[in-house]
């Protein structure tokens, strides 16, 4: 196969994908979630539902569909940033740009949607700790930081959890503005000694 068509392939391959996402979200705004099912979404998308799961685990999949770019914006904030930048105000920055994403006006009815599911509230929670692994490999692996795997883990914890509260807070960048000194602290805290045994 060539290149080029290798390309046109995933270029299809991504278009469905966010035609059944598109969807999916469209119906579950209308009907709501529980009222939709994977076969409606995969009519109205025009695709057999084994195609829909071809692309997406599971309905509660479908709702949160840019959750990998989610994932590796945050991961980029550690590997992308500038020598010498130091970690925690890099991702600060990451952090309250997808917060500013998911507190813009067109957000707030999807995540009214998944307020009011448990199953989507659930999901949300697995997400969530699937991310904070990813952020925690991605500070582990950085030879710079110099920090305990444990304490990349506890970090990246630390900053998932600021990106929910802060989108959950009336006034989200305040929210961050208290948040990120206490993250900055801890880690700072955490730095390890080099005391030197005689």
């Amino acid at each position: 196969m060539t290149v080029q068509q290798s390309g046109r392939r995933e270029r299809k391959k991504a278009a469905t994908r966010q035609k059944i996402a598109d969807t999916a979200l469209r119906l579950f705004l209308e009907r709501g979630y529980d009222a939709v099912g994977i076969r409606d979404v995969a009519a109205e998308a025009d695709v057999a539902v084994t195609t829909l799961f071809s692309h997406f685990a599971s309905k509660e999949a479908l709702v949160f569909e840019q959750d990998e770019d989610f994932e590796h914006r945050l991961t980029r904030a550690v590997t992308d940033r500038a020598p010498n930048e130091p970690l925690i105000p890099a991702l600060r920055r990451e952090v309250l740009a997808l917060v500013r994403h998911c507190t813009a006006d067109s957000a707030a009815p999807i995540w009214r949607m998944i307020d009011a599911s448990p199953a989507l509230r659930k999901y949300d929670e697995t997400v969530r700790l699937c991310h904070a692994e990813a952020l925690a490999a991605a500070i582990a692996a950085d030879p710079a930081l110099t920090r305990s795997e444990t304490v990349a883990r506890t970090l990246a914890r630390f900053v998932i959890d600021a990106y929910s509260l802060s989108r959950e807070s009336l006034d989200p960048e305040a929210a961050l503005d208290e948040i990120f000194p206490m993250i900055e602290a801890a880690w700072a805290a955490a730095r390890p000694s080099h005391h030197t045994h005689i």
